[in-house]
């Protein structure tokens, strides 16, 4: 039995849900919190979109697609760059971007954080200015390097000793070459996460540890390379985090290195990064905090500890990427087929089968994750069962939302939308049997744009060396 199945009984011939999941008062209505705000479902029960019916959509670029709110996107763009007044805000983007998404975070006065030679092609395509682009990750090749380099990237976050020798190789070999270089270290500190997203624990992959002493070590070596300018310290305790008490705990430990750092190399650091995380809302069960919350508490966490250190403010940056992307954008599906499964005794589930999958979302089969869904295309007026919503691959764990009420009388060709999808669902999207991504289609005040095509066979078979025929 899976493990969210835990706590479900028999009741009258179905399946009671998990002690947070409710019957909702009216399978028509929507929970708001939980979509991008232009959405809302009239009388018809159609959903609409910035100022579009979702079947409209559908009649023109069918299913699966990623609807993307374009208003909700640049709002909430624009919340944390005004909260986090004087901070540099980056967007994250690995969540999800393209070259409309790119121009949108200049356009709204944001910089932009890529982690992958790819990423940073599409920001410089977009027109993003280097000196406002962050690059992470923890194997960035030589090539990658020079070209950051070469095209004037603000800073490099470096993730270990052989980076830090490689970058200072990469700019003695450039002209007048130079690099503003983060260091990234691990604060030891357990976000309340899944384990895959928790990122600042000892036992994984990024960062040096501070604990361990790698984290001063590199502080030096990059502080003896010539052509490396060391901003500071970049910390990032994971993902789809809700509180700042993690921040908090992660804050003190980095800033006592960055005293330490003072007092022992004379160097002082003018940039502190508190990377990203940011929780969202995928269920009613999530409640995040609103960007000036976190704002107000972050900036007094680092001012209280600098004060108690004796050492001058950083100035402040963050990474937000799903908190302004996740909520902006929903999921649009066909019902295929809707069948009942007896289990023990009279119980059974309701499987509702719909035309996309975990090749769309992996996230559930990855990372466990919740999400909700609702009829899309049409107002029910038969009550609520317990449904299940799977994909089309060949695979039993291709589910993409687990437990939701779903009207009684749900049938092939209906539509649903899962709300919650902008962070890492098309940019974790896969060929999986060879399945074709789908599109993005960027919605605003009643027109609609695609920002990213769906793919085709001719996509498909391109890089297959054998389909051509001889």
């Amino acid at each position: 039995m899976h493990a969210h199945e835990a706590g479900w009984a028999h009741a009258e011939g179905a399946l009671r849900g998990p002690s947070w999941l409710r019957p909702p008062g009216d399978v028509n209505e929507l929970v708001p919190h939980l979509w991008s705000m232009t959405a809302s479902k009239g009388e018809d029960g159609q959903l609409r979109v910035g100022g579009l019916a979702v079947a409209d959509l559908v009649a023109d670029h069918n299913t699966p697609a990623y609807v993307l709110d374009e208003a909700d996107f640049r709002a909430r763009a624009r919340a944390f760059r005004d909260a986090f007044s004087g901070y540099e805000v980056f967007y994250a983007g690995k969540a999800f971007l393209c070259t409309t998404v790119a121009r949108w975070i200049a356009e709204e006065g944001l910089s932009l954080d890529v982690c992958s030679d790819g990423e940073l092609s599409v920001a410089l395509r977009a027109g993003v200015d280097p000196a406002r682009i962050g690059y992470h990750g923890n194997n960035k090749s030589v090539t990658e390097l020079r070209r950051a380099v070469a095209s004037g990237v603000g800073r490099i976050i470096v993730d270990s000793f052989t980076e830090i020798d490689r970058l200072d190789q990469v700019t003695r070999e450039i002209p007048d070459g130079s690099a503003r270089v983060m260091v990234r270290v691990t604060a030891g500190v357990e976000a309340h996460t899944h384990e895959y997203i928790a990122t600042a624990h000892e036992d994984q992959k990024f960062g040096f540890s501070i604990v361990g002493g790698q984290a001063l070590d590199a502080v030096r070596r990059v502080l003896a390379a010539p052509g490396l300018e060391l901003l500071g310290l970049h910390s990032h305790i994971g993902s789809q985090i809700f509180d700042s008490a993690g921040f908090e705990v992660a804050a003190r430990r980095v800033l006592a290195l960055q005293a330490r750092i003072s007092e022992e190399l004379g160097a002082t650091l003018p940039e502190l990064d508190l990377g990203g995380g940011f929780g969202i809302a995928y269920t009613t069960q999530d409640d995040p905090a609103d960007p000036q919350q976190l704002a107000v508490e972050m900036s007094k966490i680092v001012e209280h500890e600098c004060r108690a250190l004796g050492i001058p403010e950083p100035r402040l940056s963050i990474e937000p990427g799903r908190a302004i992307v996740g909520p902006a954008m929903c999921t649009v599906y066909t019902v295929g087929t809707v069948k009942q499964v007896e289990l023990d005794g009279n119980a059974v589930r309701t499987y509702v089968s719909v035309d996309g999958g975990m090749s769309d979302n992996i996230r559930t089969a990855l990372y466990d994750a919740d999400y909700t869904c609702t009829l899309a295309s049409r107002r029910s007026e038969v009550g609520p069962t317990l449904a299940r919503v799977v994909g089309k691959h060949c695979e039993a764990g291709d589910i993409l939302v687990k437990d939701e009420f779903l009207p009684g009388d749900l049938r092939p060709g209906d539509l649903l939308a899962v709300p919650g999808t902008g962070a890492y669902c098309r940019s974790m999207a896969s060929n999986y049997n060879h399945a074709l991504r789908p599109p993005v289609v960027a919605v605003r005040d009643g027109v609609a744009r695609v920002v990213v095509r769906r793919e085709t066979e001719d996509d498909l078979l391109a890089t297959d060396m054998g389909a051509e025929r001889d």
